[in-house]
C-alpha cells in the first residue's frame, strides 16, 4: 500500500494531515524523542506534545513522560487495528437504530397543537444535543426542561438561555438556575419560547401555546440546516440582546477540543478575562484561497455577544486573534468570510503550557 493510499485511510478515523504525518514518523522510529518526531513530521516540538495526547487518547500511541526526555512510542499496528474495530463494532447498533427511525433527521416541519407536546419535544431535542442549544422558555416551563438542560451542559454542550416572564427578584443563586447552562439571561415579559439545537433542528412556539389551556395558538418543530441558523440569528440578535445577564458559568477545564465555534470563543473570552490568555490549535481553511490552514499562538483578542461586555459588531459575529510566530491571525466559524481563517476544530489549552 502506497503512503497516499495510507494517509487517505487513515484520515477516514479522524486523523488531521499532521496527525497522519506525525503517527507515520512514529511508526517508521518505533520510540522517540518528540524533537526527533518534529523534525521528521515537518512540525513544532510543542505541536508533536499536543497530537500525541490526542493520538494517546485514540490507541495509536503511548507518551512516556515518566522519563526525561519524554518519549513516544507508537503501539503495535494490531492494537491500533483491534480497537479502532472494536469502536465500528460499538457504534454499528446505535447506527442501525437512528437509521431504523421512522422519523429521521431529515428537511421536515410538525404542527405542535399542545402545550405537553411541545415541552416533549424540547426535551427530546436536548437530549439529542451535540455541540449548541440557544433556548428561550418562560420561567415556569423551565423546571420541566432543567434536567435535560443541566444534562446538555454536563456533556459539554453550549447552552445559551433566556428565561422570559422571570419575576423582578430572580438571582443567579436560585436553586431552579444551578447547572442549566453557560450564560443564562432574564426578561421580564414573555417571549415566544425558541429552541434551536446544533444549528440543525428546534422548536419555534408562541407565548401563548405555554402559558393557557386553551388556544387556538400552534408551535412548529423543525428540522432543516437552511433554516436553523437564521433562527438561531434571531435568537442573537433579537432576543438575546434585550434581555439582561443573570450568570455565566465557569471555564470548562482545559485542555479542550471544540468544533462549535461559538462554544470556542466563549471559553476564550472567559479565560482572557480571568487573565489567562489562552493557547489555541486552530484546523480549518484559509478563506482567501480556500486552502487547509493550521493555526498555533495565544488568544490575546475575541470578538463576541455572549457575554457582557459584548464588543461584536453584528449579532452572528464571533471571532478570535490568535497572535502567532508570524504576526496576528483572525479566526472565525463556519461561513466565515471577514476573518482569515474558517475554522473546523479548535484545541484549547491553558497559556502557561
Amino acid at each position: 500500500m502506497d503512503d497516499r493510499t495510507l494517509t487517505d485511510l487513515l484520515r477516514r478515523f479522524g486523523l488531521s494531515d499532521k496527525e497522519v504525518d506525525t503517527y507515520l514518523s512514529l511508526l517508521e522510529h518505533g520510540e522517540a524523542k518528540a524533537s526527533t518526531v518534529a523534525d521528521a513530521a515537518g512540525v513544532s516540538k510543542r505541536y508533536v506534545y499536543s497530537v500525541s495526547e490526542s493520538l494517546e487518547e485514540r490507541g495509536f500511541v503511548e507518551v512516556n513522560d515518566h522519563v526525561v526526555p519524554t518519549t513516544i512510542r507508537a503501539n503495535p499496528p494490531d492494537e491500533v487495528i483491534d480497537r479502532l474495530r472494536s469502536d465500528v463494532d460499538a457504534m454499528r447498533p446505535g447506527l442501525a437504530e437512528r437509521y431504523s427511525r421512522v422519523e429521521r433527521q431529515a428537511e421536515q416541519f410538525e404542527v405542535i397543537k399542545s402545550r405537553a407536546t411541545v415541552i416533549k419535544r424540547i426535551r427530546s431535542l436536548l437530549a439529542d444535543a451535540e455541540s449548541e442549544v440557544a433556548l428561550s422558555i418562560t420561567a415556569k416551563q423551565l423546571s420541566e426542561v432543567r434536567e435535560a438542560l443541566v444534562d446538555a451542559v454536563d456533556r459539554g454542550v453550549l447552552v445559551l438561555l433566556v428565561v422570559s416572564d422571570a419575576a423582578a427578584d430572580l438571582d443567579a443563586d436560585d436553586p431552579g438556575l444551578a447547572g442549566v447552562a453557560n450564560v443564562v439571561r432574564t426578561w421580564g415579559e414573555a417571549m415566544p419560547t425558541l429552541l434551536t439545537v446544533d444549528s440543525a433542528a428546534g422548536v419555534v412556539s408562541p407565548p401563548e401555546l405555554l402559558r393557557r389551556s386553551t388556544t387556538d395558538r400552534q408551535a412548529i418543530a423543525f428540522a432543516q440546516e437552511q433554516l436553523a441558523p437564521v433562527i438561531v440569528g434571531s435568537f442573537l440578535g433579537n432576543y438575546w440582546p434585550a434581555a439582561t445577564e443573570l450568570a455565566v458559568a465557569d471555564p470548562a477545564p482545559l485542555p479542550a477540543e471544540y468544533t462549535d465555534f461559538r462554544h470556542t470563543v466563549l471559553q476564550a473570552t472567559l479565560r482572557l478575562r480571568a487573565g489567562d490568555a489562552p493557547r489555541v490549535t486552530v484546523g480549518g481553511r484559509w478563506t482567501d484561497d480556500d486552502e487547509p490552514a493550521e493555526v498555533v499562538g495565544r488568544v490575546v483578542e475575541t470578538r463576541q455577544g455572549m457575554v457582557e461586555p459584548t464588543n461584536n459588531e453584528f449579532p452572528v459575529e464571533h471571532s478570535l486573534v490568535v497572535e502567532t510566530d508570524d504576526g496576528d491571525v483572525t479566526v472565525g466559524g463556519q461561513g466565515a468570510f471577514v476573518e482569515d481563517v474558517e475554522a473546523d476544530l479548535v484545541r484549547i489549552e491553558a497559556g502557561d503550557e
